[in-house]
Formats: C-alpha cells, structure tokens, sequence
C-alpha cells in the first residue's frame, strides 16, 4: 500500500493508560464512521512515506474527533509510545460514500472551475486545509486563487463532465488581479 493509494484519516496524539491504547484525532466529518475499522496503516514521524499495517482490536469514540485506539500487538505503554505523531491512513476505496453532488478534495483536482456569472475560470489545482476553513487553490490567467470551501461558494461537482460549480464573491478576482489596487485606504 503507498500513500497515492491511501487518505489521510488522522494521527495518534499519545499513548492513553498502560495496555497499550492510544488517544487518536481524527480528521474527518464524523468519527462514528470508522468505529468499526478492522485495519489502519500508520506513518511514524521518522518515516512518513513507508506505511504498515495494524489489526484494530478496539476503537472507543471519546467524544468530537477523538477516539481510543487499540492495536493488536501493541500491549504496553512502552511499545505505544514510539507511534506517538504516527499517522493513520486507509486506503482510498474505504472512504465512505457520499450524497449526490458532493466530493472528496482529491476527487476534483484538475476540474475545470465553472462560475454561476463569469463562466469557465481555470482548473482546481489543490485544497489547503487550514484551522479556519479548506480552501480550494485555482489557477486563474497564470495566478492563484484561493476560494473557502463553503456551501455558499462552491455549489457541487459534476464527475462526468469534471466540472466544480462555484459563485464567486463578488471583487474576489479583482483582488487576485489587482492587488495594488484593493488597499485600506485606512492603513498606514
């Protein structure tokens, strides 16, 4: 398994008592879906490109994205400390299934950006996931953009067609195209 095959599910904060469980957080919408993962695929900090696999014996949700994890094998607080930072990853075909209309970010990278007013503007080239919001990144006549992810702006994508629908706020390009142009008049 490598990490092209894979998504990012979380990563292990600390080990959690002494038998080897761990405090995990989750970087999903809903933890209660993976509660009954049977394997995950750990990153340790040192390595973080060479995944293994790990048997789950138990995952206890804790409330939000936090949950208890035990892995087979891992018995003690000694042998759990080294996975401290460790990243949790799953393979690709085990990300839940979505709604109509909704995406996964890896789904629509080099989707064609298609505005409600000005039309076709470039083509979605990442997605930063900041504390604040995820923000979609396009290239637009040769500069970035950046776009937050949010019901309001980005309407749904169409797989066949490999289009993202969005309504751009208003003055949002114009920034990116002028940025001289767009200072407080306030600021010193």
């Amino acid at each position: 398994m490598t990490l092209d095959e894979c998504f990012e599910l979380g990563f292990i904060v600390k080990p959690h008592a002494l038998k080897g469980q761990m405090t995990a957080q989750l970087d999903v919408d809903d933890a209660a879906t993976y509660d009954k993962l049977k394997t995950v695929y750990l990153a340790l900090p040192a390595s973080p490109t060479k995944l293994t696999a790990y048997t789950i014996e138990r995952v206890n949700p804790q409330g939000g994205l936090r949950v208890l994890l035990k892995l087979r094998g891992i018995e003690r607080i000694e042998e759990a400390e080294p996975l401290r930072g460790a990243k949790l990853w799953l393979p690709l075909a085990e990300l839940p299934p979505l709604a109509e209309h909704q995406f996964y970010f890896h789904d629509v990278i080099g989707f064609q950006v298609i505005d409600e007013k000005e039309g076709a503007l470039g083509v979605v080239e990442n997605f930063y996931e900041f504390p604040q919001q995820d923000v979609l990144a396009m290239r637009y006549q040769g500069q970035e953009v950046l776009l937050p992810v949010v019901d309001e702006l980005v309407s749904h994508a169409d797989m066949e067609t490999k289009q993202l629908f969005v309504n751009m706020p208003e003055g949002l390009l114009d920034i990116y195209m002028n940025p001289g142009a767009h200072k407080n008049p306030n600021a010193e």
